[in-house]
C-alpha cells in the first residue's frame, strides 16, 4: 500500500494557542515526507455539526489524503477514537459524528476500526489533548502505508456515530430547511440540494423577508437578500453587501421556509 503524500486538518483549536503548531509537529516528526493542508481551525468550539459540515464540503476538493479531524468535547471519556478507510482517503478522529458525513462524501466506509492499541499513540497521552496524542500519531502512521485494519480493532460500521439528518422538507411552491452553515460573510446555508430552488419563482419570500432568486450576490440589488445555489450545491441566502444571518435573525439548526410569493 503507497504511502500518503497529504494530510488535512480540520479542528476547532482556534490559532491563538499552541495546539495547532504542536499537532503539525507530532505529524513532522513522524511523517517528514507529508504535506499538510489545514481546512481550518475555526469551528466554533465544540460544535461537532459544523466541523462535520464544513469536513464534508472539503473533502472532495482534496487529493488522496490522510484527514485528520478533531472536535472532541469529549475527549478523555468513553467516546471511541477511530479511523476510517474510504475510497481514496483516512479519516481519524473521535466517534462523535464528525467523520461519516466526510466518509460518506468520499464514497462510503469501507472499513472503520477502534484505535485502542496503545503503542500507536505517543508515549504518554494527556486525557485533554488527543489530536495531538493520539489522532496526529495515528495519522501520521497511516500515511506512511500502514494499513487502517492494523491500527485498532475492527467496528461495525452500523455502529459509528452519525448525526441526526437535517430538516429538508420540498413542497409545491416552498422549501424549508435547516440551517447547515453560516460562513465569516454572513451567508446562510441551507440542507436543501440546490435543485430544490428549481421549483421556485424568481419572487420569493425567505424567513418572511422578501427576496429574489438569482445565480450570484449581484443579482439583487444592493441590502437586497438573493436565494442562490451555493459552490457546494446548497441552496443559501445572503444580502448584496450585507449579512443574511443579521437580516433573518437565524443560527445553525433552525429552519428557515423559503417559498414563492
Amino acid at each position: 500500500m503507497p504511502s500518503y503524500r497529504w494530510m488535512t486538518l480540520t479542528t476547532d483549536y482556534g490559532l491563538t494557542d499552541g495546539f495547532v503548531a504542536a499537532v503539525h509537529g507530532v505529524i513532522a516528526r513522524r511523517a517528514d515526507w507529508v504535506r499538510v493542508i489545514d481546512i481550518t481551525h475555526q469551528i466554533p468550539p465544540g460544535d461537532v455539526a459544523r466541523g462535520s459540515a464544513v469536513l464534508a464540503q472539503a473533502v472532495t476538493h482534496m487529493p488522496i489524503a490522510v484527514h485528520v479531524a478533531v472536535v472532541d468535547p469529549g475527549v478523555g471519556t468513553a467516546r471511541r477514537p477511530i479511523a476510517i478507510q474510504a475510497p481514496n482517503a483516512i479519516l481519524v478522529g473521535p466517534d462523535n459524528g464528525l467523520l461519516p458525513a466526510a466518509a460518506d462524501a468520499l464514497g462510503g466506509v469501507e472499513l472503520a476500526v477502534h484505535l485502542d492499541d496503545p503503542g500507536w499513540f505517543l508515549p504518554e497521552v494527556s486525557r485533554t489533548f488527543h489530536g495531538r496524542d493520539v489522532f496526529a500519531p495515528v495519522g501520521a502512521r497511516l500515511a506512511g502505508g500502514t494499513p487502517v485494519k492494523s491500527a485498532g480493532t475492527p467496528l461495525d460500521p452500523a455502529t459509528l456515530v452519525r448525526l441526526p439528518d437535517p430538516v429538508v422538507t420540498i413542497g409545491d411552491g416552498y422549501i424549508e430547511a435547516e440551517v447547515l452553515t453560516v460562513d465569516r460573510f454572513g451567508n446562510v446555508q441551507l440542507a436543501a440540494p440546490g435543485q430544490a430552488l428549481d421549483d421556485l419563482g424568481d419572487q420569493l419570500i425567505a424567513g418572511g423577508l422578501r427576496a429574489v432568486k438569482g445565480g450570484t450576490f449581484g443579482d439583487a440589488p444592493p441590502g437586497d437578500l438573493v436565494v442562490y445555489v451555493d459552490s457546494a450545491d446548497r441552496v443559501a441566502l445572503a444580502i448584496n453587501g450585507g449579512r443574511a444571518v443579521v437580516a433573518l435573525a437565524v443560527s445553525a439548526g433552525d429552519v428557515l421556509r423559503v417559498a414563492t410569493r
